[in-house]
């Protein structure tokens, strides 16, 4: 298997900067899109665990629609796995938060095109010590 093929980084890379756009937008009929519609699809959220795409849509469709998340990515780390399975994780900072957060999606590319399988976002806490 190959790992991060040029083109397929840049194509996920693009699935993932469409999906921060929609988000800092809020743009629910992109967010919508751009998870899979399965029962299988997940995402861990800040307070809420969603399991399946409905769950997904229903939040989202239930969340102010005033709700926007102004933040700025510190940092995105995509790697490709072979030419149709791919992780983007990131780093990113809400405008007025004292503490950061980071965000983890995992992505497939299906016939509809990039979508994410899996997600996972949390605020940053204390660092863990190292053991020796």
């Amino acid at each position: 298997m190959e790992i991060n093929i040029p083109e397929v980084v840049a194509e996920v890379t693009a699935a993932f900067n469409r999906y921060e756009a929609a988000l800092n937008s809020n743009d629910v009929a992109v967010l919508d899109e751009l998870f899979w519609k399965s029962p299988h699809t997940l995402r861990y959220g800040v307070g809420e665990q969603l399991y399946g795409y409905d769950q997904i849509a229903a939040f989202r469709s239930g969340r102010n629609p005033q709700f926007v998340p102004n933040r700025d990515l510190l940092k995105l780390w995509v790697v490709t796995y072979g030419r149709d399975f791919g992780t983007a994780n990131c780093e990113f900072q809400r405008h007025g938060a004292s503490k950061p957060g980071r965000q983890s999606h995992t992505w497939m590319r299906t016939p509809d095109g990039w979508r994410i399988v899996a997600a996972h976002v949390s605020l940053l806490g204390e660092a863990t010590p190292m053991k020796s």
